[in-house]
């Protein structure tokens, strides 16, 4: 019976020591969850970082696009105003040229009449010695 006993107790101490083993892995199971629970509330914390990063992006390229609209819409407002000028560049030259013509055609009566007046001076002074 001794032996029995031995055997027993012997027994005993090697589910004892598998009971230790296996609370001791437990033990370190939980710290892993509990490292691994911290990890994914930082993780947590990065991803709702990297969303508010995205809104302000988000943002921030909406005013961009907006800005950039604006920009576009000044831009036409502009080349139709060069336009406008064009246009009106041009008549000006038209006019020019033709006040141009004018004041060469009044240049030439202007001669005309100089040596109209000149030939009537003339007249006056042989009218004069005349007379």
């Amino acid at each position: 019976m001794i032996a029995k006993d031995l055997g027993g107790e012997f027994m005993d101490k090697e589910i004892l020591d598998i009971l230790k083993e296996m609370q001791s892995d437990m033990k370190s199971m939980q710290s892993d969850m509990k490292s691994m629970q911290g990890d994914m509330k930082s993780m947590q914390g990065d991803i709702k970082l990297t969303q508010s990063d995205i809104k302000l992006t988000q943002s921030d390229i909406k005013s961009i696009k907006i800005t950039q609209e604006e920009h576009t819409q000044i831009l036409r407002a502009l080349e139709h105003k060069t336009d406008v000028i064009s246009a009106e560049q041009e008549n000006l030259k038209h006019e020019v040229l033709e006040i141009k013509g004018e004041v060469k055609s009044m240049r030439k009566d202007l001669s005309s009449v100089e040596i109209i007046t000149a030939n009537n001076w003339s007249d006056i002074a042989k009218l004069k010695a005349i007379g």
